[in-house]
């Protein structure tokens, strides 16, 4: 305001503002009241009292304005192939000048390349301009510049750099093998930017179609990394052979190749009782010549132990032994007794 300019006296507004009013509480408070504020607004003012000697009391009135972005003045998203470089300009006002503060949307580090050899990673950058040099896909994303004077609120714009490069193929497992009957799953992983036509082949050239035996899927891993799947079902002889994925964009094409070959099921081991005992390890034939190794034993066991230690024999056999017995006692007996009559 000017310094000199008489704004009121007493509650009547002197000056042609009609954002301009005085109040007066009925005792020794008078309030000047400035509406909507202005930059023009700013400076010192004065309340005087006309007594002998006259007294004043002075205060400073600072206009301060919340940042704002000047669009017209700052970059939008940008196109920038692999290598390339990047300058992001931000403008903003307010009052006090507010500062320019760069961040990552996905929180990731910024990095600034100085020279030849050096490189710097940070959070948060501060500046009216960006400059990103050798710029690589794992840059690619948005941007945030944000302005901010103290005064709230802050505001901030989102610019995306796009970095574009020919497609790229890797493939996990190059050699695959499965038995016939059962599904398998080939895979490839796919970075392209900007984004890319991928499908399926034989090598022969026949392009695979989607049908109840071949499903084909992606999953996008981030901006630019996609990973392609192709699950067979009921595997057959006719599956069998190599397998081309491919992906196209604006820049370039790659394709990676997968070969598929039958695996055969072993055979289950036979380990029924009859043929293999799984805790002892014997088979049948083991078992043969145990049962004849037996027969030449000269131990018979029963439940608690051996029954009878000597040769085997047969019934017939053990009818004439205890005939054979009985004889020499009746033999022994009698010569006794014959002794004694003498």
């Amino acid at each position: 305001m000017n310094d000199k300019a008489i704004l009121a006296i007493h509650e009547h507004v002197i000056t042609n503002n009609g954002r301009l009013s005085v109040t007066h509480n009925d005792f020794n408070t008078w309030t000047l009241l400035i509406k909507n504020v202005k930059m023009e607004d700013r400076g010192s003012y004065m309340c005087q009292v006309n007594t002998d000697p006259m007294k004043m009391q002075t205060a400073y009135l600072e206009v301060v304005i919340p940042p704002d972005i000047v669009y017209e003045e700052t970059s939008g998203d940008m196109m920038v192939p692999e290598g390339g470089g990047a300058k992001l300009v931000c403008k903003a006002r307010g009052y006090p000048k507010p500062k320019i503060t760069w961040k990552r949307e996905d929180g990731r580090e910024i990095i600034a390349r100085n020279g030849p050899h050096g490189k710097t990673k940070s959070l948060n950058v501060e500046g009216e301009m960006l400059s990103l040099t050798k710029i690589t896909r794992s840059e690619m994303g948005a941007y945030l510049c944000i302005a901010s004077n103290g005064v709230p609120p802050s505001v901030s714009k989102r610019m995306k750099v796009q970095v574009h490069f020919h497609p790229l193929i890797q493939v996990p497992n190059q050699l695959v093998g499965a038995p016939l009957n059962t599904d398998v799953t080939l895979i490839c992983n796919v970075e392209a930017s900007p984004k890319a036509i991928n499908y399926w082949q034989r090598e022969n050239g026949e392009m695979i179609i989607t049908n109840d035996r071949f499903q084909m899927t992606e999953t996008e891993n981030s901006m630019y990394a996609v990973q392609m799947v192709l699950v067979i079902r009921k595997l057959q002889k006719s599956d069998m052979g190599g397998y081309k994925c491919i992906s196209k964009n604006s820049i370039g094409d790659a394709e990676g190749t997968i070969r598929l070959y039958e695996m055969e099921l072993q055979k289950k081991k036979q380990n029924r009782y009859n043929n293999y005992d799984e805790i002892t390890g014997i088979n049948d034939e083991d078992n043969e010549a145990i049962r004849s190794d037996d027969q030449n034993d000269e131990s018979i066991f029963g439940s608690n132990g051996p029954l009878y230690k000597g040769p085997l024999i047969n019934n017939s056999q053990a009818s004439l032994s205890s005939h054979f017995i009985l004889i020499s006692l009746f033999s022994v007996v009698l010569s006794n007794l014959l002794s004694i009559a003498l």
